[in-house]
């Protein structure tokens, strides 16, 4: 992976916001998100695998929300544009006339609210886990209102606390599947990136986020995926922003995680969802010592298809392509589906 560049940017109201660039080719921009650190995720065995993979054949960029990571700390405005305005920051300090844009979870809002703003700046959206109403624009129930609330007096709490039972909290709700080093790395980088009192600041401000009116006035293309099972934003809401958005395409993604993992099918389903709709090379199979059986399964992982589906689409039993699937992991010299893919991406961006 190559060396990424930190540098910083001066939003409107002053504050410094913490930029962090990777890799080479057109721009790719993620806007910040809740709970991040541009310079610990460099190390991250949940965010690694993201920047491995969108640095391949673009520019990542990353920044950190104010009140976190190497952004400023001490942050008096936490609103929605106040957000805008850091992205905006980002644009202009990198001199990017027109960019596609990431946006995560309350970052899809952020991502929204600029593109409407500033439509010629924007090429593509690609909302992931994304909403576009916060947990109290919801028409909460009181159940559902008493939850936000706790989890706001939670962080108050015990986010400080040496007892990293209270953010554990957190971690289920964004990688309920994690790895035990996934989990304690994600419970961690909650104490590093935030103080108690900006991160219970912060969700209360996503609590309120709502771009329903925006979302119906976005003009450029825009691939919405969300997880089925994600327990941080209801799959609901994905499907409610996706109707919201004129001609946005919507992608299911079979997963409980907020936060997709590089050893999950549904990492690979994203990885070639994202490609095509950005416009990366179309996967085609290298000469390999691969049979033709094996390029057609191979051109499926590539896809984002897992062997139940390569087999319902092939005619095949599912043993025999998991036994295919061995064996074109084992002919690369590669260790899992999502290295084949990116092997796949590479060989064709060469041709």
């Amino acid at each position: 992976m190559d060396r990424q560049q930190l540098r910083f940017c001066t939003a409107p109201d002053g504050v410094r916001i913490a930029v962090a660039t990777i890799g080479r080719g057109a721009p790719l921009l993620r806007a910040a998100h809740w709970l991040t650190h541009v310079e610990h995720d460099h190390a991250s065995p949940v965010w690694r695998p993201w920047l491995d993979a969108l640095s391949k054949h673009h520019t990542y960029i990353r920044y950190d929300q104010r009140g976190c990571g190497l952004s400023d700390r001490e942050v008096a405005d936490y609103s929605l544009p106040s957000w805008v305005g850091d992205l905006s920051a980002v644009i202009d300090a990198l001199q990017l006339p027109r960019v596609p844009i990431l946006g995560m979870s309350q970052g899809g809002a952020v991502a929204i609210a600029y593109a409407v703003a500033h439509p010629e700046r924007v090429s593509h959206l690609v909302l992931a886990g994304a909403y576009a109403r916060g947990s109290l624009r919801r028409d909460p129930s009181p159940a559902q209102q008493l939850e936000a609330h706790t989890l706001v007096n939670l962080i108050r709490v015990g986010w400080g606390s040496d007892n990293p039972a209270f953010r554990e909290v957190f971690t289920r709700r964004f990688i309920k599947h994690g790895t035990p080093e996934q989990l304690q790395w994600w419970t961690e980088l909650m104490r590093i990136t935030s103080s108690a009192d900006a991160a219970a600041r912060l969700l209360e401000a996503f609590h309120q986020v709502d771009v329903t009116e925006l979302a119906r006035q976005v003009r450029v293309p825009t691939l919405v995926l969300h997880a089925r099972g994600d327990a941080a934003v209801p799959f609901e809401e994905g499907r409610l922003l996706a109707s919201l958005i004129p001609g946005a395409r919507f992608v299911t993604l079979d997963t409980d995680n907020h936060v997709l993992l590089s050893t999950e099918p549904a990492w690979g389903h994203f990885l070639a969802e994202v490609g095509d709709f950005l416009g990366a090379p179309p996967p085609t199979a290298a000469d390999d010592g691969l049979t033709p059986a094996e390029r057609e399964v191979l051109t499926r992982v590539a896809r984002g298809l897992d062997n139940r589906a390569i087999a319902a689409e092939l005619g095949k039993s599912e043993k025999t392509v998991r036994n295919q699937v061995s064996s074109i992991l084992d002919k690369l010299g590669l260790h899992s589906r999502a290295e084949a893919i990116v092997h796949v991406r590479d060989r064709g961006a060469h041709r």
